[in-house]
C-alpha cells in the first residue's frame, strides 16, 4: 500500500514531488510544481493547502 510521504526531491518542502511520486511515480515533480503555482493564481486556497499539507505529511525519512 502506497502512503503519501514528502519527497527528498524538494524544492520547499517537498509536498509536490511526494504527490508526483504518490500519484505515478513516472509523473516529474516539476509538472506538479508548475501545476501548484498556476493553480494558485486561480484557486487562493492552494498556497494554504500546500503550507498544511507540508506540516501534516510526513517527511520520506520519517518511516
Amino acid at each position: 500500500m502506497k502512503k503519501l510521504k514528502r519527497s527528498n526531491n524538494k524544492v520547499i518542502a517537498g509536498v509536490c514531488g511526494g504527490v508526483a511520486e504518490y500519484i505515478n511515480p513516472e509523473i516529474d515533480p516539476v509538472a506538479v510544481r508548475v501545476a501548484t503555482i498556476i493553480l494558485s493564481f486561480f484557486i487562493p486556497i492552494v498556497p494554504v493547502l500546500y503550507i498544511i499539507m507540508a506540516i501534516i505529511i510526513p517527511s520520506e525519512n520519517d518511516f
